[in-house]
């Protein structure tokens, strides 16, 4: 699936949604709130959320982009009541360049529809 998730609506429930690298980028707190919309509308009862992001030791910007950094009990925060934080790990990431960045891996699954 390839849209702009500040403006797209699911038309379908999705088991599992997988964001590797993309919430970071959302730094407008109306951006996070449209892509938690998107979240609610399109992630089953039970289903996952698997979202990696910048930790807080992470870059402060990425292909130029300023992009917002997270530990999981923040990004629980932003993602909302209606995911439950299920597991979280860190990764130290390779760039082909040979620099490393420092990633916050989160699991949620989803509580509750509506």
């Amino acid at each position: 699936m390839v849209a702009d998730i500040t403006k797209w609506t699911p038309e379908r429930s999705f088991d599992v949604w997988h964001d590797r690298a993309v919430f970071h980028f959302l730094v407008e707190a109306e951006q996070r709130h449209a892509c938690r919309r998107a979240l609610e509308a399109g992630v089953a009862a039970g289903g996952l959320v698997i979202i990696a992001t910048f930790a807080p030791e992470g870059p402060e910007r990425c292909s130029g982009l300023p992009v917002q950094r997270y530990d999981a009990a923040a990004l629980a925060a932003e993602i909302g009541p209606a995911f439950a934080l299920t597991e979280s790990w860190r990764e130290q990431h390779t760039t082909p360049a040979g620099n490393a960045q420092a990633f916050n891996w989160c699991v949620f699954r989803r509580v509750a529809n509506g």
